[in-house]
């Protein structure tokens, strides 16, 4: 995956709203609002946010595979 694939995926914060998944209580959360160790994100939608674990494990896999 390159630099620019990432920066799509995660965008760099701004003025828009922003979710985030709390890996620790597995709630969304608008802005930055827990620990930075806790926080998968920022999304740009609630429901991105809420699959976040998915899409953390796509990535992982698609990762391991382009090793291969």
């Amino acid at each position: 995956m390159s630099e620019q694939d990432r920066d799509e995926d995660f965008p760099a914060t701004g003025t828009e709203t922003e979710y985030w998944y709390n890996d620790r209580t597995g709630e969304v959360e608008i802005g930055p609002q827990s620990l930075a160790i806790d926080r998968i994100g920022p999304f740009k939608t609630r429901e991105e946010a809420e699959r976040a674990l998915d899409i953390v494990r796509q990535r992982s896999e698609a990762w391991d595979q382009d090793e291969d």
